[in-house]
């Protein structure tokens, strides 16, 4: 038999526990050997819970039990997240997680370490939730050279998002609803600023590429500036703004992660991807492109891809040989986004269609409901985002907005 040890039990530890007795039976079965719960860690007291006798507030009592093979870590953070897990593979004791920040900062390291003692550390969950990803980039879609990776990755802003499209409010009223829902936490800023879709592209893009990315190498805005009158532009034009994480292979060989809005046209299946849920395309030299699609967080979602890590981790006899990519040094191997050629939406209030056509050229322009006199909205031609930035200072009103198209096929 194989116990398991669960570290946290707050939402996603106390889905995990729920899920795997619920479904208890039908996992054994497809593990192919006994399982059960053996200990819980938290520093807090449960009371009258059903699983209060599974409940320790030291690591040193899972470190130390050799029947403790298994190991799912759900405290979230680095701290003492880190630590914990380091232990727990070096005592040979496989780990899963759903930690991204833990996975796009320390990833390296700690496959690393799991490969030196024959165990596993496994983390499905981190990045779609529910939505199968990791498993699929090294095993489903191992025959391709990946040529890039763009999803929703984060359901609070995408739901921010629609609220703004479909309702027409502006940022802090749908901002407040997605707190009032749990959608949001008190303190939004690792979803509102893209920290959270950083660490998931992080994640995809080392798995993807082979080489460890790290968040603080990647270019990251949130969803912040954007407006309902961006929405509406959108719209016009022929798609949607969305919060998208993305990486792409560049001509000379670089990669270029980036998180930040963008105008999604709606022959990308990204752009009706509404509410809470996450969408994630990958591209590839065979597959062309594929979608996968479903929540990307929450309580029983987030606790499935944990528990099929388990049932995976129980079943592998040694280290997954394809679940893993080298650290990296330095960050020579990804490009400047200011070099990526792409084309932008403007908002500009006071600017005349002479300073546009001086500043871009032949310019797309867009209208929307209510559009003031005052006001002028319009999509540049693809050009570098440097030469962007040194354009737009050439209009000669006040830019409201910038938001870049997305264009991962070209």
């Amino acid at each position: 038999m194989a116990k398991i040890a669960v570290l946290g039990y707050g939402v996603v530890g106390s889905g995990t526990v729920e899920l795997f007795y619920k479904n208890k039976e039908s996992i054994i079965k497809k593990a192919g050997k006994e399982l059960d719960i053996k200990y819980i860690l938290d520093i807090r007291d449960f009371p009258g819970n059903p699983y209060e006798s599974k409940l320790t507030k030291s690591i040193d009592d899972i470190w130390n039990d050799d029947e403790v093979t298994l190991v799912a870590e759900v405290m979230g953070g680095v701290n003492p997240a880190f630590d914990f897990v380091k232990g727990c593979l070096e005592r040979g004791k496989s780990v899963v997680t759903s930690n991204k920040e833990l996975v796009a900062k320390k990833g390296a390291e700690l496959l690393k370490i799991a490969e030196r003692n024959g165990c596993n550390f496994l983390f499905e969950a981190s990045t779609g939730g529910a939505i199968p990803i990791i498993r699929p980039l090294h095993q489903c879609l191992a025959a391709n050279t990946i040529t890039g990776i763009a999803g929703i990755l984060n359901g609070t802003t995408n739901f921010i998002l629609t609220k703004m499209v479909d309702e027409q409010m502006d940022f802090g009223e749908a901002l407040k609803i997605a707190q009032q829902l749990g959608y949001a936490e008190k303190d939004p800023t690792a979803d509102i600023e893209g920290h959270d879709a950083c660490r998931k592209i992080c994640i995809l893009s080392s798995l993807a590429f082979g080489k460890h990315v790290y968040p603080d190498w990647v270019h990251c805005e949130g969803i912040t500036r954007i407006t309902p009158e961006d929405a509406l532009y959108a719209e016009s034009w022929g798609g949607a703004v969305k919060l998208i994480g993305s990486v792409k292979r560049m001509e000379d060989g670089k990669i270029l992660p980036i998180v930040r809005p963008a105008f999604v046209c709606s022959a990308n299946q990204l752009s009706h991807v509404s509410d809470v849920f996450n969408g994630i395309m990958v591209y590839g030299d065979a597959i062309d492109q594929v979608m996968f699609y479903g929540r990307g967080a929450g309580k029983l979602p987030t606790a499935s891809a944990i528990v099929a890590d388990i049932i995976d981790a129980a079943k592998m006899n040694g280290t997954s040989v394809s679940q893993r990519w080298e650290d990296s040094s330095d960050n020579s191997f990804i490009a400047d986004y200011k070099d990526d050629v792409v084309s932008f939406y403007v908002r500009a209030d006071g600017a005349s269609k002479e300073s546009v056509a001086k500043a871009f050229g032949d310019v797309e322009y867009l209208s929307r409901e209510n559009q003031p006199e005052s006001e002028l909205a319009f999509v540049a031609p693809e050009m570098a985002e440097r030469d962007f930035d040194a354009k737009l200072k050439l209009l000669d009103g006040k830019v409201l907005g910038a938001v870049r198209i997305l264009n991962l096929e070209g």
